[in-house]
């Protein structure tokens, strides 16, 4: 085993991305910047809607905030690499960035499916304990939640970059992707890597499992709650407070569950890149999509925000 930082110092990786498609490059460019601006725009508005707004320092919201956050984190941590990528020349990354790059990706990602677990429960508490809501959802719980789901995504992605980092890598290696994705780099190492894949494994099958589960418990109860309702309106409205959640749940674990289901080959390997391309850029874009546009009080916000703006502008232009 080689320390961190050893005879990998000198190793150098090759991001191939989309480069068979050279011809492509410019409209690529184009489409993904825009689409890393919308997300920028989206998630940070996200952000700053929901803190400025007193109607809206509620759980649901407080969770909503944490989640743009890092859907904003990991989208930019794969993003400008990739567009900066797409237009140079020398597509090489240093084993040292190739690390960070995959310890922040896995620690948000990671992060991002216990909040969506997370988000699940205070649905189920706000839809079946509706008159303890406001006790059970405290602000020390909502911290506690949001604080235990950063410290995993930590806690994994630490102990999989740790055990990456002990592996060997020597000289150029071609990674078949648009980056540092885990089970690229398994395949260049020169060491064996059965400990890790079983460690990559056990995290992914412990993670993937448990959050799905936990969150068709959540609503199982949810719905059996509904169903038991007397009033038509208060089943559709009940509905309606969960739909954005189940909306983001189901593109979010769809695209991971079909990635574990595509076969690893060189054939597949387009599919992989369109998948991973779908869960680190168009995810994050849509999330604060899915809650906005469904959401009353997220889109009187920002109309108030947006009928702010030219009052402003007249001010500042009077002054």
């Amino acid at each position: 085993m080689l320390p961190p930082g050893g005879e990998n110092s000198s190793a150098t990786f090759i991001l191939l991305g989309f480069s068979e498609y050279s011809e492509l490059k410019v409209p690529f460019f184009l489409i993904f910047l825009t689409v890393y601006s919308i997300t920028v725009v989206g998630n940070i508005g996200m952000i700053l809607i929901i803190r400025i707004n007193p109607k809206l320092h509620t759980p649901m919201y407080f969770f909503l905030r944490h989640l743009s956050f890092v859907d904003f984190c990991y989208s930019s941590i794969i993003a400008l690499k990739m567009l900066v990528n797409l237009l140079a020349k020398d597509r090489t990354i240093s084993f040292l960035e190739c690390i960070i790059q995959y310890f922040l990706f896995c620690a948000f990602v990671v992060t991002e499916a216990f909040l969506l677990v997370v988000m699940a429960y205070d649905r189920f508490v706000a839809i079946c304990n509706p008159l303890l809501y406001t006790v059970t959802m405290s602000q020390k719980l909502c911290l506690t939640l949001v604080v235990g789901s950063y410290a995993w995504g930590f806690t994994c992605s630490v102990t999989l970059t740790c055990s990456l980092a002990q592996l060997s890598f020597v000289g150029v290696n071609t990674i078949d992707h648009f980056f540092c994705e885990f089970s690229s780099l398994l395949a260049l190492s020169c060491s064996n890597t059965q400990e890790t894949q079983l460690l990559l494994f056990i995290f992914t099958t412990f993670n993937a499992v448990s959050t799905l589960l936990l969150i068709l418990l959540s609503y199982l109860f949810i719905v059996v709650t509904i169903l038991r309702m007397n009033s038509a309106s208060g089943r559709r409205k009940a509905f309606s407070t969960c739909a954005s959640h189940l909306t983001a749940i189901t593109i979010f674990h769809g695209t991971i569950l079909f990635l574990f289901c595509v076969p690893n080959s060189k054939n597949s390997r387009l599919t992989v890149k369109v998948g991973s391309l779908f869960y680190t850029l168009v995810i994050p874009m849509l999330n604060p999509l899915i809650y906005s546009l469904r959401n009353k009080d997220v889109k009187e916000s920002i109309m108030r925000v947006m009928t702010m703006i030219p009052c402003v502008k007249d001010v500042s232009h009077n002054q």
